[in-house]
């Protein structure tokens, strides 16, 4: 896959520090040493020392050279306990609480990457997305200038002729149940950053509904509209249109009758679904119906990356999502 041999040389070119904290997940283990051998990070299990060890020798897994990060031996823990009490103080936190909740491997994790003792975490194949963006908004907050985290999909269809050569990402797929306008505005001037930066890709964005550029009238068409008004607004740079249905934003014949206007509708390469019903189902049909490889969900909002698995992952998936939040870690600087 083309994508993923440019996101690796991206990886190689510049390690990053990331942390996995299900370090005594199988997957994970088989992972750790992938990357390790592939040149695309430097990796730290977080979980017992013990376990982790014994685990990979039942697998056959090389630890040399992955770095182990044990919890309730390290000596980073009460500076990660102190931290994190200071962050969550104002909400009730006290420092006998901070202990207890730092020692999860998913807090530990997290704090690791919050303090700079790692670039960022990889979590998802056991734990559910709730679980990661729990410590994540707690502890790393949104960017700058960001109001919401949000996720996408690279949606990569063998011998498709949509989107760029079969690849399209899907957003919001994991996180925002039922966004506002001005969320699904911020979502759309996201991933179309996230296309640019790291798919290289001249992102054309349409916001997906179930009405094409006024064909029906609804509360939640209208929401769509108003998205789609706010992100023009707020970026003029971008080419970003709507509300169209899916028919119109990647088949040309389609978008000549129905939005015969729009220098998006027919060329689209990113879809910004109106909900998370509508986004996760889409991206689950698409990779079943089309034997299209899902990659993700990565998260993008956070102010240092922090992304997510589906718990079905495979260790390839692992090693590729990895891969991903490395070079997301080079564009923080």
């Amino acid at each position: 896959m083309e994508l993923m041999k440019q996101i690796w040389d991206m990886a190689q070119k510049d390690i990053k520090r990331i942390v996995l904290p299900e370090g005594d997940e199988e997957r994970t283990l088989v992972a750790s040493q992938k990357i390790k051998e592939n040149g695309l990070a430097e990796v730290t299990l977080v979980g017992s020392e013990s376990v982790i060890r014994s685990k990979a020798a039942d697998l056959g897994v090389n630890l040399t050279g992955i770095n182990i990060a044990d919890p309730e031996t390290s000596d980073k823990l009460e500076v990660y306990v102190n931290e994190f009490y200071e962050l969550r103080k104002s909400k009730g936190m006290t420092i006998e609480k901070a202990g207890k909740i730092v020692r999860d491997p998913l807090y530990f994790g997290t704090m690791m990457v919050k303090v700079g003792d790692a670039d960022g975490m990889v979590s998802g194949a056991v734990h559910t997305t709730g679980d990661l963006l729990r410590p994540g908004l707690q502890i790393i907050k949104t960017a700058p200038g960001v109001s919401v985290v949000s996720s996408f999909f690279i949606m990569m269809v063998p011998g498709s002729k949509y989107g760029e050569e079969g690849m399209l990402l899907f957003s919001d797929c994991a996180v925002n149940p039922s966004p506002s306008s001005e969320q699904l505005a911020a979502i759309a001037i996201a991933t179309a950053d996230t296309a640019k930066k790291l798919c290289k890709i001249d992102p054309k964005v349409a916001m997906l509904s179930f009405s094409t550029m006024g064909s029906a009238d609804h509360e939640v068409v209208d929401k769509v509209r108003a998205a789609t008004e706010r992100a023009k607004e707020l970026r003029p740079d971008l080419l970003i249109d709507g509300e169209m249905q899916l028919d119109a934003a990647i088949v040309e014949k389609v978008a000549s009758q129905k939005a015969p206007n729009s220098d998006v509708a027919g060329k689209a390469n990113v879809l910004i679904f109106p909900d998370l019903q509508a986004g996760n189902i889409g991206y689950k049909l698409v990779q079943r119906f089309a034997n299209a490889e899902a990659i993700g969900p990565i998260c993008q909002g956070f102010d240092k990356p922090i992304n997510d698995l589906s718990r079905g992952c495979s260790s390839d998936d692992i090693v590729n999502v990895v891969a991903l939040t490395a070079v997301q870690a080079q564009f923080d600087k």
